[in-house]
């Protein structure tokens, strides 16, 4: 199982090593970013899976409020209806967004409802920090996960009190800011890197060379990288020229290990310095087998339980290996020939690395 672990990193390190990728996928431009908004609302039609709405009274306050405006008058009545759940109603709008477009939703139950399933959410409007409407949502709820119970028994799959809406939210207003508002256009990186960001600068400057005869890009730091949109060129057009750009982006030397799940990556550049290792477990078996005397016939004795213990220790042979890594793949190699389990790798590599011998970051989850 270990060798077939090992190999499986082994081969996607190294198809991923030094391999180029598109600027766009390794960084964002500054300033360019999603907004969050949030909405409190009443998803109605449920299947008696609502709220209870003596326990949940803001279920019964929004409700009575939506029949207020719609001219019913309904306070100071007991109200026992259970097709009604409160939520709360999030979503991301992307940058740029213009009135009149669509965008998702998800719908979150408030109260103790126990199902979201075939409900519709009610006319609801979506503000900003800003405390500006921006969006208003409303449609059938998708629910991915469903709940049934009866006298004895429940089962209940994946989460059935929060679902999406897809294309639920009409944006009314546009978030303010533009592009051309942006007076320094700059790039950062999702995983900083000094020298990921010099070759992303150098790739910039190469192509910017050649198509408009002056170099545009300055690397500020290991996640920035400032950049200047010729004069004769449309700002859009020449970001989406440059995110076509390919860079081989460079990656610290780290061994991440999940210690309940007991995977291990190593990245590429990770090198072991020459040790020598063992590992060998010790089994205890301990077998009891109890055993019934029966006395003599007519000696007036008593049946009995006799107990029988069995101790067997196993002890493998433990082998040693020399492991060192000049690279990935050698590294693989070294720690093959002890034939471990996944538990008893992580063991070997935080041991190599209190041993000093281990050159990379070493991440235990």
């Amino acid at each position: 199982m270990l060798r077939i672990c090992l190999a499986l990193v082994f081969c996607l390190a190294m198809f991923g090593a030094d391999a180029a990728v598109r600027i766009k996928d390794i960084s964002e431009l500054r300033g360019v970013r999603e907004n969050q908004l949030l909405g409190y609302g009443l998803v109605v039609g449920l299947q008696n899976s609502g709220d209870t709405l003596l326990n949940s009274t803001f279920t019964q306050q929004a409700l009575e409020s939506m029949l207020d405006r719609m001219g019913i008058n309904v306070r100071g009545t007991a109200m026992r209806t259970r097709n009604v759940a409160a939520v709360l109603v999030t979503a991301d709008v992307p940058p740029f967004v213009t009135p009149g477009s669509r965008i998702d939703v998800t719908v979150s139950s408030l109260g103790d409802a126990t199902s979201l399933m075939g409900g519709t959410l009610v006319l609801t409007s979506l503000n900003g920090v800003d405390g500006q409407t921006y969006a208003i949502a409303q449609g059938q709820v998708a629910v991915a996960g469903y709940s049934a119970a009866g006298e004895a028994e429940s089962v209940t799959e994946n989460v059935p009190t929060a679902g999406r809406i897809a294309n639920g939210a009409l944006i009314e207003r546009q978030v303010p800011g533009e592009l051309d508002d942006i007076s320094s256009l700059t790039l950062e990186l999702n995983n900083p890197d000094f020298a990921t960001a010099a070759r992303v600068a150098d790739a910039i400057n190469a192509y910017s060379q050649r198509h408009y005869g002056r170099q545009v890009a300055r690397q500020r730091d290991q996640r920035s990288i400032d950049f200047d949109a010729p004069p004769e060129v449309n700002r859009a057009r020449f970001i989406a020229e440059l995110g076509e750009l390919d860079v081989e982006p460079d990656m610290p030397a780290r061994v991440v290990m999940d210690a309940r799940s007991g995977a291990v990556v190593i990245s590429q550049d990770v090198q072991i310095s020459t040790v020598a290792v063992t590992y060998g477990n010790i089994t205890v078996r301990v077998t009891e087998t109890p055993q019934v005397s029966q006395p003599a016939p007519f000696s007036r004795g008593r049946t009995v339980v006799v107990p029988n213990t069995q101790v067997n220790v196993d002890q493998p042979d433990a082998t040693i290996a020399i492991v060192h890594g000049p690279s990935l793949r050698t590294l693989v190699a070294g720690l093959n020939q002890i034939g471990l389990k996944p538990s008893g790798i992580i063991a070997i590599l935080q041991a190599i690395k209190a041993a000093g011998a281990l050159q990379a970051d070493l991440v235990v989850e």
